[in-house]
């Protein structure tokens, strides 16, 4: 949809009092950039599962209806009055959307620093992407590689960053090999990449064989399905030989957390020099980093004394790194945006586009293999 400039479409999720959502577009004015500041013209940005929480929320997508007209579209759904608690700041707020995108620089502020990315094809982080404009500060942008387009920059924060965070976080607390489930998304692809590069072993949790495929042709060593009879027998042998004892899980409800950690026990027991009534003195930990399960986390106590589960979250990980090291994984997400870090997307589609309910349907099932990628100029 083509804008004047002078304004432009926004993309808006409110959630009401009275407990409905509204998705909706709104056409706001383009801002005018300070002196250390730049105008992006977005040209594509991804709809991650991060960003459904904001999007959708706990709204009940079974009873969306839309209305207004093809250019102007809006979405409404009913959101249980059970959930409208934990959504308390919130509500009645119409709020932008979308935390990750790239594009074209096409107005900046006085100072050398912004003018000279006028015309350069940027990437950032930050929220609101689900727009034509977006406002930013010069040194929060990405300058990408001459040659690269706004697509193939788009998805270069969240996944990469998350997977390169998972890595860094593992070394760092003193593992030398790691799990994750729901390995065959698009993250988890990338995930694979960079542990058979670093030498990292990894184990990955699939929930099916087609799933399995996918992380075996791009040269995955282990990989186990949770949907299999052996699940448990093939899990505690792939921990016996990777000796993995640090997860990521993207699920969060459920059992898995907990078989995870109780055949990390397992695992360290078959090799135990002696017995301890009391487990393994290795530490076992799980980071739970998504909710595809927004249900309880079930830890059926079969893993010792020494073990963890808590919540892992990219922005916070991001907050607690030095500065040189925040860098240095920003700079080989640059150098392997082709390789390592590509992403691939099913479907490009225009913000109205965006609002559809049969579009809706597909992305908001976080399926593997159905990437969507907004194209707000489109």
């Amino acid at each position: 949809m083509a804008s004047d400039g002078k304004t432009g479409l926004q993309l808006r999720s409110l959630i009401k009092k009275s407990g409905e959502l509204e998705i909706s577009l709104v056409e706001v004015p383009t801002p005018e950039p300070g002196p250390d500041e730049i105008v992006v013209r977005v040209e594509a940005t991804p709809i991650n599962p991060s960003d459904l929480g904001l999007l959708i929320g706990p709204a009940d997508l079974s009873t969306a209806k839309t209305s207004g007209t093809k250019e102007f579209p809006v979405i409404s759904a009913k959101v249980p009055q059970a959930a409208l608690g934990g959504l308390a700041a919130r509500l009645d707020q119409s709020m932008p959307v979308g935390n990750e995108g790239a594009g074209v620089v096409v107005k900046t502020g006085s100072s050398d620093a912004a003018k000279a990315l006028l015309g350069k094809t940027v990437a950032l982080l930050g929220g609101a992407m689900y727009a034509q404009y977006r406002l930013a500060r010069a040194k929060d942008v990405l300058v990408l590689p001459e040659g690269t387009t706004a697509a193939e920059g788009a998805s270069c924060f969240v996944n990469p960053l998350t997977a390169l965070g998972m890595t860094e976080t593992m070394r760092r607390e003193g593992h030398k090999a790691l799990v994750h489930t729901a390995a065959a998304s698009n993250l988890g692809q990338m995930l694979n990449k960079i542990c058979l590069k670093d030498g990292i072993p990894l184990v990955n949790i699939v929930r099916n064989k087609a799933q399995a495929d996918i992380l075996h042709k791009i040269g995955a060593k282990y990989v186990v399905d949770s949907s299999a009879p052996t699940f448990i027998d093939d899990l505690t042998n792939a921990l016996v030989e990777t000796g993995a004892t640090i997860a990521f899980d993207a699920i969060g409800g459920g059992k898995l957390a907990g078989q995870i950690l109780n055949a990390m026990e397992i695992a360290i027991s078959k090799t135990a020099k002696e017995y301890s009534r009391y487990g393994s003195a290795v530490h076992k930990q799980v980071y739970v980093y998504g909710s595809l399960d927004t249900g309880p986390v079930e830890l059926p106590r079969g893993f010792g004394m020494a073990w963890g589960v808590g919540g892992w979250l990219l922005t916070y990980f991001l907050q607690k790194l030095p500065p040189a090291d925040f860098a240095r994984l920003r700079q080989r997400v640059v150098d392997e945006l082709k390789t390592t870090f590509a992403s691939h997307y099913t479907q490009v589609v225009s913000l109205p586009e965006a609002l559809s309910l049969s579009n809706i349907a597909i992305y908001a099932k976080r399926a593997t293999g159905e990437k969507f990628l907004i194209n707000p100029n489109k």
